[in-house]
């Protein structure tokens, strides 16, 4: 990308994290993404070609730094990057508080919601012994209808395949219902009790599902109204 010609460091910046996906990338390595693949799941609809290309830019820039990491490498913050965090959380603060409160068709993806419910599953809230949650979208796509979450010992994995395990707890949802209560815009017990959100299986589980699933860094920021928007 071309620079801005400018010697004013907000200009500076902007051609190291403006670049289209490229902040994107910085939040999944905040949000403890290493591997390629692991990086690859948290930004579904990008080039492996191009997601390479901003991993070796983002080197240059001295914002990532590649590590030996078994058969494939890893990619990890350096200190200039870990400075973006608050940056990046202050975007996206100012995302769910100022840009439209509807959420468009296009936005929905299950992938990348059940990937964000995975790592910020609270796994310590679920019994020690293997737990499996299978999320039944009615809505999803072919091949993204089902999900298992397996809970091992405080560890989550999560299989868009049956992992052929017992299921504990089967939690059943429109992508935008399930998306709406990840974003803090439609609360747990109301879409349970308005039937948006349904819960067959263990009663312990089903009882403690509000408390073991985080919802988004953002959810926090409410929308403003829309008559309080520009």
């Amino acid at each position: 990308m071309p620079g801005y010609g400018q010697f004013c460091p907000v200009a500076k910046a902007a051609e190291i994290v403006t670049e289209r996906w490229t902040i994107l990338v910085i939040r999944e390595l905040l949000c403890g993404s290493h591997r390629f693949s692991e990086i690859q799941r948290g930004v579904p609809l990008m080039s492996p070609s191009l997601l390479a290309q901003r991993l070796r830019m983002l080197e240059r820039a001295g914002v990532v730094e590649r590590r030996s990491g078994g058969r494939s490498p890893e990619y990890h913050l350096t200190t200039a990057g870990e400075e973006l965090g608050p940056v990046v959380m202050l975007l996206g603060a100012w995302g769910q508080r100022w840009t439209a409160a509807a959420i468009d068709a296009g936005d929905l993806d299950a992938g990348l919601l059940m990937w964000d419910v995975r790592r910020r599953l609270h796994a310590d809230r679920l019994p020690r012994r293997r737990t499996v949650v299978r999320f039944h979208f009615l809505d999803g796509t072919r091949g993204k209808r089902d999900w298992w979450l397996v809970v091992d010992r405080g560890e989550a994995d999560l299989c868009l395949t049956d992992p052929g395990y017992d299921v504990d707890l089967t939690v059943t949802s429109d992508v935008l219902s399930l998306t709406l209560v990840w974003m803090g815009r439609l609360g747990v017990t109301d879409a349970v009790q308005g039937g948006r959100i349904t819960l067959d299986g263990r009663r312990d589980l089903a009882r403690a599902f509000p408390g073991w699933l985080q919802l988004s860094a953002f959810a926090g920021a409410a929308p403003l109204p829309a008559a309080a928007r520009p």
